[in-house]
């Protein structure tokens, strides 16, 4: 698996700067060129702009910057959702409304439920701007932040994928398979196996229980067509065996 994208966030260091030179320190105070302990008067904030090579950045000089740092969401357009592809979005917030704010809110909300549209905003969190999908979820107005378009990787960056021919049958069989296993959206239903079983693991273990000796996965080597045809055969039998929906 590769990230299919990347932060371009800035990030600072804590520098020590003694007779004109600039070198980052740890976080206990201490310059990793010399190993020696920096009194706080001589640590100052920078940005490595290549490896090694730092400059100095101080309040002025951030101050200077014409990007406005307000608590206000500033939204630029709206669009559609199924226009935004997933790799996108970041991290989900819930916004609520100020004390007298409620109708705005409300208001805003029904907008988006009515028209189908989301908006593209910008909005600052801890000192910084991002870009943001302004939603509703439920009750609720949601703002999810997003990636900027220069902050995802094309797969081209990946290399060339090996040229394939695919058969007719194998096509068929890969789409009988997700017809068969297509089903609406409960999230509900999906659970993390891997937490529940290290949880179990870590309580076993605090209380002084065997644990399981580890299981070495058998390695094999897999007929695609062999693979699609017994899952479409399983997938078929478990469909027979739902109780039907009851008509509503």
């Amino acid at each position: 698996m590769f990230s299919a994208t990347e932060s371009k966030e800035l990030r600072f260091h804590f520098l020590h700067k003694r007779n004109g030179a600039l070198s980052p320190i740890g976080y206990d105070k201490v310059d990793k060129a010399t190993g020696e302990s920096v009194p706080d008067d001589e640590i100052v904030r920078g940005f490595e702009f290549e490896k090694g090579n730092y400059v100095e950045l101080d309040d002025e000089d951030l101050d200077r910057l014409d990007v406005e740092l307000t608590h206000a969401i500033d939204i630029l357009d709206f669009v559609d959702l199924a226009e935004i592809d997933p790799v996108y979005f970041r991290k989900a917030y819930y916004l609520m409304p100020d004390k007298g704010a409620e109708k705005p809110y409300e208001l805003l909300g029904e907008a988006l439920d009515q028209t189908g549209k989301v908006g593209i905003a910008k909005v600052v969190i801890r000192n910084k701007q991002h870009l943001a999908c302004l939603r509703t979820h439920e009750s609720a107005l949601l703002l999810e932040t997003m990636y900027y378009a220069d902050e995802v990787r094309k797969p081209e960056q990946l290399g060339e994928l090996a040229d394939v021919e695919l058969r007719k049958a194998e096509i068929d069989m890969a789409k009988a398979l997700v017809e068969n296993l297509s089903a609406p959206f409960e999230p509900e239903k999906y659970t993390d196996e891997y937490r529940k079983e290290l949880l179990d693991l870590i309580h076993a273990k605090a209380e002084g229980k065997a644990l399981p000796e580890p299981q070495e996965p058998e390695a094999e080597v897999v007929d695609l067509m062999a693979a699609l045809r017994e899952s479409v055969e399983r997938t078929k039998k478990q469909r027979r065996k739902r109780p039907a929906r009851k008509a509503s």
